[in-house]
C-alpha cells in the first residue's frame, strides 16, 4: 500500500463532502435526538411532572443491578445515580451518530463516482483496490467520527451545567471512552465496508445504505436492553464485541477487494 495514493483519495473524498454539505443533514439529526432525547428524560420530565427519577422503581432496581458498571454513581445521592444511569445508557445511542454518518457516506460513496462519471478515470490510476477501499472508508470515517466527538463533547458540556452535581464525574470514565472512541469507529467501520461492497454491486445509493442500516438494529437492541435492565455491557463483552467487530471488518475489507472487479464493473453498472 502507498501511503501517499490513500492520503490523495481521503483528501479527494473530504473535498467532495464539503461540496456537497446536504449529505451531513441525516448524522446532523441523528446527534441532535441523541442529544436531546435523554436530556428530556432524565431532566425535563421530572420537572414537568413533578416527580423525581429515583422515584422510579424500575430506574432504581436497573441502576441496582448495573453496580459493577457505575460503581461511582452507587456513592451519589439517590437523585444524582439515578441521573448517571439515565445519561450513561443513553451513550449507547450516540453511536448511532458514526453509524448513520457511514450508512450515508458509503452510500454515495462508489455509486456516486458512477452517477457522476469519475469512478473511470480514478480506476484508470495506479491506485490498487486495497488502497481504494481504504481510502474510500477513511474518507468517510473522517467526518462521521468528528460529528460523534462533537457531539459527544457538548453532551458532557451539557451534563456539567444541568445535571446534578457529581453526575458528569461518574460519566467521564475509561468505560465510557472505551464505548464511544472502541465501538463507535469499529461499528462504523463495519457499517460503511458493508456500504462499500454493496455499492461497488449496484447503481443505487439507497440499496447499499439500506444494508448499512443494518447495523443500526442490533445497535438499537443494544439500547433498549441496557435501558430495561435486561443486559448490563460489561468491560469485557465490549472487549469482546470490539474484537469481534474488527475481524468482521477484515473479513469485509477482504472480501470486497476481492469482489470488486476493476477491469469489468464499469460495465456490468451499465
Amino acid at each position: 500500500m502507498v501511503p501517499a495514493r490513500v492520503t490523495a483519495l481521503v483528501g479527494k473524498e473530504l473535498a467532495e463532502l464539503a461540496r456537497n454539505k446536504s449529505a451531513l443533514l441525516p448524522v446532523l439529526a441523528v446527534a441532535l435526538v441523541s442529544m436531546v432525547l435523554p436530556f428530556f428524560i432524565g431532566l425535563a420530565v421530572p420537572r414537568i411532572t413533578g416527580d423525581r427519577l429515583s422515584s422510579d422503581a424500575d430506574l432504581v432496581q436497573a441502576l441496582a443491578k448495573a453496580g459493577e458498571e457505575l460503581p461511582g454513581a452507587l456513592g451519589l445521592p439517590d437523585e444524582s445515580a439515578v441521573q448517571a444511569f439515565v445519561f450513561h445508557r443513553f451513550l449507547t445511542l450516540l453511536l448511532l451518530v458514526p453509524v448513520t454518518g457511514a450508512i450515508t457516506f458509503a452510500g454515495h460513496s462508489l455509486v456516486g463516482e458512477k452517477l457522476g462519471r469519475s469512478l473511470e478515470p480514478l480506476l484508470a490510476t495506479p491506485i490498487t483496490t486495497f488502497e481504494l477501499l481504504i481510502g474510500k472508508v477513511i474518507g468517510a470515517l473522517i467526518p462521521s467520527l468528528a460529528v460523534m466527538v462533537f457531539t459527544f463533547a457538548i453532551y458532557l458540556t451539557g451534563i456539567g451545567l444541568l445535571a446534578e452535581p457529581g453526575v458528569l464525574g461518574v460519566m467521564i470514565t475509561p468505560r465510557t471512552l472505551l464505548l464511544v472512541f472502541g465501538l463507535g469507529p469499529l461499528a462504523s467501520l463495519v457499517a460503511l465496508q458493508v456500504g462499500v461492497l454493496v455499492s461497488a454491486r449496484v447503481n443505487d445509493p439507497r440499496t447499499a445504505q439500506q444494508f448499512g442500516a443494518l447495523l443500526i438494529l442490533p445497535l438499537t437492541g443494544l439500547f433498549m436492553a441496557q435501558m430495561t435492565g435486561i443486559f448490563v455491557l460489561t468491560t469485557g463483552m465490549m472487549l469482546l464485541l470490539l474484537a469481534g467487530l474488527a475481524v468482521l471488518w477484515g473479513l469485509l475489507l477482504a472480501l470486497g477487494v476481492k469482489l470488486f472487479d476493476r477491469e469489468t464493473i464499469l460495465t456490468r453498472w451499465r
